[in-house]
Order: C-alpha cells, then structure tokens, then sequence
C-alpha cells in the first residue's frame, strides 16, 4: 500500500508528489504524458526566466522522482474507494492508497466514478485544501476550476492538497518551509 497515488503528471500531480515524496510519504504517479505542457513555453511562472513545457515536466519529474516518488506510465482505468483505502487500477495492475490525488485536467471521469460532488459548473467541487466530498480524495488544477487554468495555480493546488494530508498524517496543521541547510545533496 501507498500513501498517495497521484492521477495525472502535470504541474498539478508533479507538484503533489514532490510534496509528498520528499516528506517521507510512499508516493506513486500515473502519467500517460499527455499534460498540456506540452503545447506551453513557461515564461511567466515564477523563477523561471523562460523554459518549454516540455523541459518543465522533465525537470519536474526528475524532482519528484529525486525526493522518491514513482513513476508510472500507465492510465489509470479506475479509482474504487474501500474499507482500507482506495484501489487505483491500470490495465496491467492494482494499486491500493491511502490518499488520492486527481490531476487529470479537464478530464474528471474518475472524480465522477468516485461519486464526488460537482459545482454548477460542472467541476468538481473542492474546499481550499482540495479535498473533494470523498474524504482522502483530492482534486487538482483544472479539474476545479471552470476557466482558470494556468500551470502555477494548477501546481499550487497540488501542494496545497499534499499540505491536507500532511496535517492529517502528523495530526497537527503541517506547513512545508525549507531552508538553505534543508536541500539535499543530490
């Protein structure tokens, strides 16, 4: 069993699992790299100067797959939620989680699948922490927002539903600060 299985591996569900990943939380993302980022050039996101979609997943990987996390390339074909958790299927296997993060983009099949709650909208509704009516069920980036969809707010949605399940896991609100003699030798 994994803590977090993240669906989608755009800025949304990268930066999940990097906040996951590198505060010891057994992580796992599902990704068919088919992000938006693809068709994007960064040069209004904070810190960067200038860099392709393309690059920007590559070095988001590389992050999250760094502080631990797994990669999978795989669809998740269904999310079913269970006594102990919740069962993230692929074609080729069966994973079960404690936490799930939707980040699938304008795609909120498995949102619905789960029964989550959806706005007039008809997006998935969520509280600030991106938690949806599923408890331990999360949405991200586009999947909550009708027409706000930008790489740094997707991207802060996914640290913000990994800074929930932190706080539930350590039972106390849980920030994630780091400082100069945090970074990793890597």
């Amino acid at each position: 069993m994994v803590d977090v299985a993240v669906v989608g591996g755009g800025p949304a569900g990268l930066s999940a699992a990097l906040y996951a990943a590198k505060n010891d939380l057994e992580t796992v993302v599902f990704d068919t790299d088919e992000s938006w980022m693809h068709k994007a050039h960064l040069f209004n996101y904070p810190a960067v100067r200038s860099i392709s979609g393309d690059e920007f997943l590559t070095v988001t990987r590389g992050q999250a797959r760094d502080r631990g996390a797994t990669l999978v390339e795989e669809a998740v074909t269904d999310v079913e939620e269970t006594d102990d958790g919740f069962d993230v299927s692929t074609a080729d296997d069966e994973y079960t989680a404690s936490y799930v993060v939707l980040a699938t983009g304008g795609d909120r099949s498995l949102a619905e699948g789960l029964g989550c709650d959806f706005t007039d909208e008809d997006v998935v509704d969520v509280n600030l922490d991106m938690e949806t009516s599923v408890e331990d069920v999360y949405a991200t980036g586009a999947m909550g927002r009708a027409e706000k969809w930008q790489a740094v707010i997707a991207a802060g949605d996914g640290a913000a539903a990994v800074l929930d399940v932190l706080s539930k896991e350590k039972g106390e609100y849980y920030h994630d600060f780091d400082m100069p003699s945090d970074v990793p030798e890597l």
